[in-house]
C-alpha cells in the first residue's frame, strides 16, 4: 500500500511500528532457520541495491566514568572493597551513580565527612561529595532537576561576562522555569513573576529567589528522606566497616 506524500507527514517511530505477522516467503524462512534465532546485527541497504551498512546494537557505548569517587564507584576505590571475600556493594545495585552526567569533581569522603552530612542540610550542600550523593538520591525520587537548577544558579553567580550571563540565564529559564520544560521546578506565582521581570535584563542574581525556594524545598522535603535512605545508610555502614578493619 502506498502513502501519498503530504505536508506534515511523519514516518512512524520504528520502535512503535507494527510487527508483520503475515506469511513468510520460503527463501526468507530458510534464512531464519539457518540463523537459529535473533541476530544482534541488521543490514541496511539503499533503495538502488547499493552497498549495505551493518549496525550493531550497543557496539559503541560511551564510558560515563569520571574522576569523581562516587561516579567511579564501580571502577575505583569501591572495586577493591567488592573484591574482598564476603563483601557486599557499598552502593545498592539499583543506584546508577556511575551514570551521573557532569558530576562534580571530588575526592572520596572520609567517615567523618559522611557523618557530618546528617548534622545539617547546609553542611551537606557545602560538600561536593555530599551534593553528588544527594543528587543521586534525588534521581531515585525523580526530582534531580531541583539540584540541577540549584547548581546552574550557582554557576550563573560566578559569571561576569554580560553576554554569557544572558545566555546562561536564558538556558536556565528554558530548562527549569518554562512550563513547557520536562525539567520544570516547582515555584509559586510570585517568584515566577519576579523572574519574568528580571529576565528583561538578566543578572547573575536573576534566579536568587527561585534558588532559595528550591533550596528550602529540598531541605524540608527531600533531606529527611535522604538520611533514611539506603544510599546514605550504605555509605555510613561501609565507612564504619572500613574504619573497624583498619
Amino acid at each position: 500500500m502506498c502513502l501519498r506524500k503530504r505536508s506534515g507527514f511523519r514516518p512512524p517511530d520504528p520502535i512503535h511500528a507494527k510487527i508483520y505477522t503475515g506469511p513468510i516467503p520460503a527463501e526468507r524462512a530458510s534464512e531464519l532457520a539457518m540463523g537459529g534465532g535473533r541476530s544482534e546485527t541488521s543490514t541496511l541497504s539503499g533503495a538502488g541495491g547499493g552497498q549495505g551498512m551493518t549496525t550493531t546494537q550497543n557496539s559503541q557505548r560511551p564510558n560515563a566514568c569520571c574522576f569523581c569517587w562516587c561516579c567511579c564507584c564501580s571502577c575505583s576505590w569501591n572495586e577493591e572493597e567488592r573484591r574482598k571475600p564476603g563483601r557486599r556493594k557499598t552502593i545498592p545495585s539499583g543506584t546508577k551513580m556511575e551514570t551521573i552526567p557532569n558530576c562534580e569533581a571530588c575526592t572520596k569522603p572520609s567517615m567523618e565527612e559522611i557523618r557530618i552530612w546528617s548534622q545539617s542540610f547546609d553542611k551537606l550542600m557545602r560538600n561536593p561529595a555530599g551534593r553528588n550523593v544527594f543528587r543521586e538520591f534525588l534521581r531515585t525520587e525523580y526530582s534531580e532537576e531541583n539540584m540541577l537548577f540549584w547548581l546552574a544558579c550557582e554557576d550563573l553567580k560566578q559569571e561576569a561576562n554580560k553576554n554569557a550571563i544572558e545566555e546562561k540565564a536564558r538556558s536556565i529559564y528554558e530548562d527549569y522555569i518554562s512550563i513547557l520544560s520536562p525539567k520544570e521546578v516547582s515555584l509559586d506565582a510570585r517568584v515566577r513573576e519576579v523572574i519574568n521581570r528580571k529576565m528583561q535584563d538578566p543578572t547573575p542574581h536573576t534566579f536568587e529567589d527561585a534558588q532559595l525556594q528550591i533550596y528550602t524545598l529540598m531541605h524540608r522535603d527531600s533531606y529527611p528522606r535522604f538520611l533514611s535512605s539506603s544510599i546514605y545508610k550504605s555509605l555510613v555502614h561501609g565507612g564504619s566497616r572500613t574504619s573497624s578493619e583498619s
